[in-house]
Formats: structure tokens, sequence, C-alpha cells
């Protein structure tokens, strides 16, 4: 297997890390590479964000769990996505732009989600470890107001990263035939192939803590469907110039 696949493969979250820290020049220099993904229209619509004031990252972390290791890791990163530059853009070339559009909100979000994931990757590859952090998003308003967030870009989510004191199995994903057709969508589930994994998640987890029953990935998945996760976040985005078209 090429290197890029092991890398890819061996992804796991991270939330313990040793006290070594992470130089700088080797963040901006992952952070520098991880700009080369993929970008719709070449917007880069992003802006990332390294928060190392301990009160916001305290601030942060119990917001979004609790979940300590916001606080502790060495890097806590915040990704926006961002049409600030754009609407300036189009300001200085005395262009009225469009704005609050769903697809723009697309866009950015997926040119976040990108830079991001390539970040983690080139992380990985340099031997550090990390987390995503979708919990800032309990209380977006306070991350806007802690990192000065203006209008047209909002917080997606964190990401923490460090040299791992932990050292986890990569969780199993759903099988391949499972996710990837054809031609086509298919027709029903599979429901024998969803047997088999749901197995396979429970045997996961009961490997990291023999008291955890019931972690079917059906069971799961039924359990986070049945809630309503953060009814704000409609109300926030259009209050930062999103979806209001």
């Amino acid at each position: 297997m090429p290197p890029l696949l092991e890398t890819l493969s061996a992804h796991r979250s991270i939330r313990k890390f040793s006290g070594r820290p992470v130089a700088p020049d080797l963040l901006r220099s992952l952070i520098s590479a991880a700009q080369c993904a993929s970008t719709s229209h070449h917007v880069q619509a992003y802006t990332i964000i390294q928060v190392t004031d301990p009160d916001n990252r305290r601030a942060i972390a119990d917001m979004a769990g609790p979940q300590p290791w916001v606080a502790k890791s060495p890097v806590f990163l915040v990704f926006c996505a961002d049409l600030t530059r754009l609407v300036h853009a189009c300001r200085r070339h005395h262009i009225d732009p469009e704005t609050g559009w769903a697809e723009q909100l697309l866009v950015a979000t997926v040119d976040t989600a990108l830079v991001a994931q390539s970040l983690m990757l080139g992380a990985e590859s340099a031997g550090l470890g990390g987390v995503f952090i979708g919990g800032i998003r309990n209380d977006p308003d306070l991350v806007s107001d802690l990192l000065h967030i203006p209008e047209h870009a909002y917080p997606v989510f964190g990401m923490c990263l460090g040299y791992p004191d932990d050292d986890p199995a990569p969780k199993p994903r759903l099988p391949l035939d499972m996710v990837f057709h054809r031609d086509r969508f298919p027709e029903t589930v599979n429901e024998q192939g969803l047997h088999a994994y749901d197995d396979r998640i429970q045997a996961y987890y009961e490997t990291r803590a023999p008291e955890l029953k019931n972690r079917t990935w059906t069971r799961l998945m039924a359990d986070f469907t049945s809630q309503v996760i953060r009814p704000h976040i409609k109300v926030f985005l259009e209050k930062k110039g999103f979806l209001i078209q």
C-alpha cells in the first residue's frame, strides 16, 4: 500500500497529547500545504484561527462538551467558512455583492472542510494526531464573540493537534460496498451488511471498555437521528449573512 493510503487508513481521533510542542514553522508549513486543497472557483473561502489565549481555550472547551482536550492540546484551531474577502473584492471593483445564497454557504463550508481534512492528513504524515471539534457549534455566537468573527463568516469546527500520547485503534468504517456504487443509487439498504457492521462496531467498543454495551452503529445512529441537534444554527447563520436567499 502506498504510504499516503497507509496514513489515510490509520486515521483515528487523538484526544491525549504529550507535552511536546508543535513547532510554529511546522504548523505554518502544514497550513500552507493544506491550502493546495481543491477549492470551488478558487474562492478559498476559509479562515483558520489559532486560539492561544488560555481563557478563550477554556471557555470553548467548556462550551463544546466539555471537551478538556480543547484547552490542553498543544494547538487548537478554529476553521471558519469565510466570504468576507469575496465581499471585499466586489466592493473594490465597485460591484454590488450577491450574498446570503444557500449555494454560497455550501461552497464556503465545503472549501473549509477540504482544507481542514488536508491539514489533518498532513499533520498525521508528520507524526502528529488530532481530533475535529464540531462542538464549537453548540454556541457559535460565543465563539464568534471571543474570536471576533464578523458577518459573512462563521465557525464550522475546531481542531486539536499535537503529538499523540495515546494509540487507539482506528474505528471500523462501513463496508465499501455500502457506500460505493456504480451508475445509480441503491434501491435498498444492505441489511446483512449493516448487521455485520453492527457486530464489528460492538466488538470495537467492547475492546475499548467492556462495559460499553449496546454500542452498535445502528443503535448509535438511531439515538443521534431521533434528537434535534443544535436548532439554533439556522438563525445564527442568517444573522451572519448566510441562508437568507
